[in-house]
């Protein structure tokens, strides 16, 4: 009878066991989301996400990453322009990925998903997928389809139910958002500005908000998941820094973007000083303040009329970049060399006299660079007004 006691608790113990130690290997995965700090170059300004996959039964750590891409790659800078870059779906050992980020000074959070096991196979089936040759290339979207928003959709396919996020600022925009990161260097600031319509400047939900990886970092820290029964369980399991290191400094630009408008506009009001009281009109510098205003505004043109990014067809800087002064500019430097009057200064006078009037009142948020830039134009189209009325 002892003998028959022993067997049964020695089964029981057996049966009871072996479920633990199955659950526990198939519980050996772990995904996450890892979100990286900034860095300096403009393209890592404002971070970046990726997924990570732990195996511990296996071995295997490796970071799904869809922020590749290639300045080889044929055409770059124009197809970039142009909004036609293409990215990739990359996969790394997490060694290169945590050296390569700690190398340049970039901390790095990861958020332990909370999923289950067959999420997490689900999940992974859906990145593998995704790698496959004739999948893992994409046209990226800096604001509706970059490496943060195919990590989080991605993650919302594989569950069970629906991930519901906090609602969010209701006042922020893209351009805020873009600010917000861009603070610390204004010359890049000033560029992205310069490329922005008026539709970066209205609000959006907190879905277009996760564009940016440490707004869907803060989203997915209190999100939850509404399974399909009714549960409620948090997205992230756990948070934790991974990689803590100094971000790297770089000596800031002595000119700051400002400076370097109140000079522009101090220098036009020198020149036009200069030209009305000698009566003469000095042509190299309108051939130099022409060019330069027709070459920037053949970029914002371009933006506006060919580009695919988002925001920039609604540009209402193409009033004062466009590419007209570099189409009449022969014109203008022949009829100042000849000393003949030129109507197309008193019409610049008008528009920009508009334009500075309207600035406030315009429905896109101008860099403040702007308006030296704007002011030393109408400076140089009153000084030639000037001249003529003197002569």
């Amino acid at each position: 009878m002892n003998c028959k006691l022993r067997l049964f608790a020695l089964l029981f113990l057996v049966c009871s066991v072996v479920p633990f130690h199955a659950r526990q290997s198939r519980d050996s995965i772990q995904l996450s989301l890892v979100t990286c700090a900034p860095g300096n170059e403009i393209y890592a300004l404002f971070g970046h996400t990726a997924i990570r996959y732990q195996n511990f039964t296996q071995g295997v750590d490796l970071v799904f990453n869809y922020g590749m891409f290639s300045f080889s790659a044929p055409h770059f800078v124009y197809r970039f322009v142009k909004g036609e870059t293409d990215y990739q779906l990359g996969i790394s050992p997490y060694s290169y990925f945590e050296a390569e980020y700690a190398m340049r000074g970039s901390s790095v959070w990861q958020q332990t998903l909370n999923l289950t096991y067959d999420e997490k196979v689900r999940l992974l089936g859906l990145l593998e997928e995704n790698y496959r040759p004739e999948n893992r290339t994409y046209r990226y979207n800096y604001f509706y389809d970059n490496c943060t928003t195919r990590a989080r959709d991605q993650i919302e396919k594989c569950i069970r139910g629906k991930v519901v996020y906090s609602a969010g600022s209701p006042r922020k925009t893209f351009r805020s958002i873009v600010h917000e990161f861009t603070a610390g260097s204004p010359w890049d600031e000033m560029g992205i500005d310069f490329c922005l319509g008026a539709e970066a400047d209205r609000p959006i939900d907190n879905r277009r908000q996760m564009f940016a990886p440490f707004y869907m970092k803060a989203f997915a820290s209190s999100a939850y998941i509404l399974g399909e029964d009714g549960t409620q369980r948090p997205l992230v399991l756990r948070e934790e820094k991974i990689v803590d290191v100094e971000p790297e400094t770089e000596l800031p630009f002595p000119l700051s973007p400002m400076m370097a408008a109140s000079l522009f506009l101090a220098l036009n009001v020198l020149v036009g000083w200069w030209q009305w009281k000698r009566r003469r009109i000095f042509w190299g510098w309108d051939i130099l303040l022409y060019l330069s205003q027709g070459v920037a505004g053949c970029v914002v043109a371009f933006l506006f009329f060919v580009s695919v990014h988002p925001t920039v067809g609604s540009n209402w800087l193409l009033w004062l970049f466009n590419p007209l002064p570099l189409l009449y500019l022969p014109v203008m430097v022949y009829r100042d060399m000849k000393r003949k009057k030129d109507l197309y200064h008193w019409i610049n006078a008008v528009y920009l006299t508009i334009f500075i009037a309207l600035f406030l009142l315009l429905p896109q948020k101008f860099n403040l660079t702007v308006l030296p830039l704007a002011l030393g134009l109408l400076v140089n189209a009153v000084s030639h007004v000037l001249v003529y009325k003197n002569r």
